[in-house]
């Protein structure tokens, strides 16, 4: 398994933009698939938005298409997830995962598919 260590959440007035970070260990983090997941008070945690190895293809949720994009750089062992025109609805713990089995060139949106977890980056949205 893979250390993962999230940074960048705080407090943000809607429409309003913020960029997270997830800094993992180990020379093989470049190889693994890798994912965002969030959950939102008295509920159930939920898929954000997931990269490939290599960052050539992503994947969203529909709640997020348009406004979140994730990418990676794996020279600096790091996925960022960057979240633009922010709503309240966003409000949550915002968690990277990793999936340090093979991951061939394919995304992955469920949290069974992911064995590395980080411990969380709150984000709260302002109306």
């Amino acid at each position: 398994q893979v250390q993962l260590v999230e940074s960048g959440g705080g407090l943000v007035q809607a429409g309003g933009s913020l960029r997270l970070s997830c800094a993992g260990s180990g020379r093989t983090f470049r190889s693994y698939a890798m994912g965002w997941f969030r959950q939102a008070p008295g509920k159930e945690r939920e898929f954000v938005a997931a990269v490939t190895w290599s960052g050539g293809s992503t994947y969203y949720a529909d709640s997020v298409k348009g406004r979140f994009t994730i990418f990676r750089d794996n020279a600096k062992n790091t996925v960022y997830l960057q979240m633009n025109s922010l709503k309240p609805e966003d409000t949550a713990v915002y968690y990277c995962a990793s999936r340090t089995y093979y991951s061939g060139s394919y995304y992955y949106r469920r949290q069974n598919e992911y064995d590395s977890w980080g411990q969380g980056t709150q984000v709260t949205v302002s109306s």
